[in-house]
């Protein structure tokens, strides 16, 4: 009986030691045991709040913005230092973390967690901590010498007295470190303690100082654009000129973002909030201003390589020309969207931006991708069509074009649209899912070379052969006319009293082929004006003896021309308009 009254007492033990074990392991993931808290610093102000990290911070910084110091430092774990020091350096590691919590980073206390156990209750920004007590809160991260120091509360409990949160020892340390770097400026040493204090979320002397330091920044930007500008001015020209010219803004911006640096680093240092918003808003400038270099750049080799390679944008050039030119366009595009996005990415990872809006942007996000969606549906189905235009290429830069019964060149080809050069020097802008849905004629999509034809009404008399050697005479005798075997003349219609006579000449590019069409059209009218003017197309009116008996005569009425002329004179006159898509 003894041995199983043993081994049930055995296993009650074990259990109970379990249970105590897990108890204590239980209460270590909600605080640090210690075993003295702040000795030298005494009993803590009623009006001190440690209870909540909330608390803990407004209590923090309420009172030091009081300048009650020595209250403050019972905020602080002061476990490093020996019990005789803690009152004397407490105060002034206490005002030390005060100025640099002003003004290296804004913190948000209503961001900060308001339960005793710091639990996560939200799982869109930490889902591996929710429902979890925490014993261990980062408030702020600074940046000094490459590396990066947190500032951290921590939740503490000495003996059987409630846990209460404090400044971790290991931020302590750092401080004297951080004071060095994020205290006060040299300006703000001389500035008389009157203008010292608060007005509003600023201190009396920001208020002036503001205004003062953007129109320095935005002076020392002016300069810089001036100076490029007449640097652009006294170049010769060339692309060293045209290069200047394009980076007048962004040297401008660089200028500023530096200036500005340079003056919150040794001259001027401002409250936490003002400092958040212009570090957010240097790194923005800073990053656009190298990226709008890059593309600048890439704009300048592009025009270098267009002016040597390809030269004046027609269909002249020959084909791999043309489509050389189309590629760097291409080229160009995709630079400006690597740029675009890789400082976007900087400037989030700078400015921290996700940290800093928190679990509101983030379960918003949806709706915002949502809005953005529908709001730029037409430019991102733009900037898609432009890409598969670049890369299945059924225009390229420099082609002649008929859309929607215009001729015109293609001269540029962007993110959202493409600009046509019409033959009368006009410019068509066109976005481009609007071009891609609609019909359209390339003619330079193989080469550049187009036939023309000449139609010309006559009587059934003219004498064709002789018209064939005259067209040949006037067409090989045109500069503009090439493939001279090609020139070919046929009656290609008869209608009554009139045939149709076609001439078909070749032109090396669409507009020559027009105009050569044109001038051996006039000189074939002016040899039938001059030579065979029977050969132009006339009426004939039968009249019988009783007209004639009547008086009714061409002389007494007018003769009406069969409507198959009238139509054919039409034709013919067309012809000598404005170049057709024909």
């Amino acid at each position: 009986m003894k041995t199983p009254l043993a081994g049930i007492l055995a296993v009650l033990l074990l259990a109970i030691s379990c249970l105590g074990l897990a108890q204590e392991e239980a209460e270590n993931t909600r605080w640090f045991s210690i075993d003295s808290l702040n000795a030298g610093l005494g009993e803590p102000p009623e009006k001190i709040e440690r209870r909540t990290p909330r608390d803990a911070v407004r209590s923090f910084l309420t009172l030091t913005e009081q300048e009650d110091y020595s209250a403050a430092a019972h905020l602080l774990n002061l476990l490093d230092l020996p019990p005789n020091e803690q009152a004397e350096r407490g105060a002034v590691l206490a005002r030390q973390l005060a100025a640099v919590l002003q003004r290296g980073e804004w913190i948000n206390v209503s961001s900060i967690s308001a339960r005793q156990d710091a639990m996560v209750m939200s799982t869109s920004d930490q889902s591996s901590r929710a429902g979890q007590p925490r014993r261990n809160l980062e408030l702020a991260s600074l940046e000094l010498d490459g590396q990066s120091y947190e500032v951290r509360l921590g939740r503490y409990r000495m003996g059987e007295r409630e846990p209460v949160w404090l400044i971790a020892p290991e931020t302590i340390t750092a401080i004297p470190r951080l004071y060095e770097k994020y205290g006060p400026s040299w300006l703000e040493d001389h500035i008389p303690e009157r203008f010292q204090v608060s007005f509003g979320v600023l201190k009396l002397w920001e208020w002036f100082a503001i205004p003062i330091f953007l129109f320095i920044i935005g002076a020392a930007g002016f300069c810089i654009h001036a100076l490029m500008g007449l640097l652009a001015a006294r170049l010769p020209a060339g692309l060293s000129s045209v290069f200047s010219q394009m980076i007048r803004l962004p040297m401008a911006l660089l200028t500023m973002s530096l200036t500005a640096q340079w003056l919150l680093t040794y001259v001027v240092s401002f409250s936490g909030v003002v400092t958040a918003i212009l570090r957010g808003l240097l790194v923005i400038i800073l990053a656009w201003g190298v990226g709008l270099i890059a593309v600048r750049l890439v704009d300048t080799l592009l025009i270098r390589m267009t002016r040597r390679l390809v030269g004046e944008i027609d269909d002249t050039k020959s084909r791999d020309d043309r489509q050389l030119l189309t590629t760097l366009h291409a080229l160009r595009r995709a630079v400006i969207l690597i740029t675009v996005l890789a400082v976007a990415i900087y400037v989030i990872a700078q400015v921290s931006l996700f940290e800093s809006l928190g679990v509101t942007l983030l379960a918003s996000a949806s709706v915002v991708t949502v809005l953005v969606g529908i709001a730029g549906q037409a430019v991102l189905g733009n900037i898609l069509a432009s890409f598969q235009i670049s890369l299945t290429k059924p225009i390229r830069i420099g082609d002649l074009l008929v859309f929607e019964d215009q001729w015109c060149y293609v001269e540029g080809i962007y993110y959202t649209f493409i600009r046509l050069r019409t033959w009368d020097e006009r410019r068509l802008v066109v976005p481009v899912r609007y071009f891609v849905s609609k019909p359209f004629q390339n003619l330079s999509s193989k080469n550049a070379k187009l036939c023309r034809p000449i139609v010309l009404t006559l009587h059934i008399s003219a004498d064709v052969a002789t018209l064939r050697e005259k067209f040949k005479e006037f067409a090989m005798a045109e500069e503009q006319v090439i493939d001279h075997h090609t020139l070919a003349c046929y009656v290609t219609g008869q209608h009554e009293a009139t045939q149709e006579v076609s001439f078909y000449l070749m032109g090396p590019e669409p507009m020559c082929a027009w105009a050569a069409e044109a001038k051996v059209r006039e000189k074939l009218l002016a040899f039938i004006r001059d030579h065979h003017p029977e050969w132009w197309p006339r009426a004939v009116v039968v009249l019988s003896d009783h007209d004639i008996a009547r008086g009714d005569t061409p002389a007494h009425r007018r003769i009406r021309r069969p409507a198959t002329l009238e139509k054919l004179d039409e034709g013919t006159t067309k012809g000598a308009d404005a170049p057709s898509s024909e």
